[in-house]
C-alpha cells in the first residue's frame, strides 16, 4: 500500500460553487453519498448519526462549514463531545461550474486494510456527489413538458 497519508480525489461539477458547498455543507444530505454515514438523522443541532454500508455501524458527523475559504471539514466520532476532523470537502469555481474535492487524512492507528477502504470509498464518494450535482458539461434536463 501507497505510505501517503493524505488522499484527494476530484469531480468537475455543474452547479454553481455555492450550490456546491450548501450541498457538502446539508449534513441531512451527507447520508445521500458518504458510504460510512448513510441515511443520515439530526441527533443535536448541525450533528447527524449517519450509518456505514459495511457493517452496519453508527458514526456522528458535524459538517462545519467555511464559506470564506468553500472548504467543509467533518468531524467524525462516536459521541458528541469527542467529534474530530476527519475529512474536507473543496470547491474551486471552473469555467463550467466547480470542482469539488474530498480530502482525507490517515490517522496513526489505520491500518493498510482501512486506509485502502476509506481511498476507494472516497474514489466513489466524488462521483456520487458529482452525480448529485451535476457533471460539468452535461445539459440540464429540460423542464418542457
Amino acid at each position: 500500500m501507497n505510505a501517503s497519508r493524505e488522499h484527494v480525489a476530484s469531480a468537475e461539477c455543474a452547479a454553481a460553487p455555492d450550490e456546491a458547498l450548501a450541498f457538502l455543507a446539508d449534513g441531512l444530505r451527507l447520508g445521500e453519498w458518504a458510504l460510512g454515514a448513510m441515511r443520515t438523522q439530526e441527533v443535536a443541532p448541525g450533528v447527524v448519526r449517519g450509518f456505514s454500508l459495511f457493517d452496519g455501524s453508527a458514526c456522528l458527523v458535524r459538517p462545519v462549514p467555511d464559506a470564506a475559504a468553500a472548504t467543509v471539514t467533518y468531524h467524525v466520532g462516536s459521541r458528541p463531545a469527542q467529534l474530530v476532523p476527519r475529512i474536507r470537502a473543496q470547491v474551486v469555481p471552473s469555467p463550467r461550474g466547480c470542482t469539488v474535492s474530498l480530502h482525507a487524512w490517515r490517522t496513526p492507528e489505520m491500518d493498510d486494510a482501512r486506509w485502502l477502504r476509506l481511498v476507494r470509498c472516497h474514489e466513489v464518494e466524488i462521483l456520487l456527489i458529482q452525480a448529485r450535482l451535476g457533471p460539468a458539461g452535461a445539459t440540464p434536463p429540460s423542464t418542457t413538458p
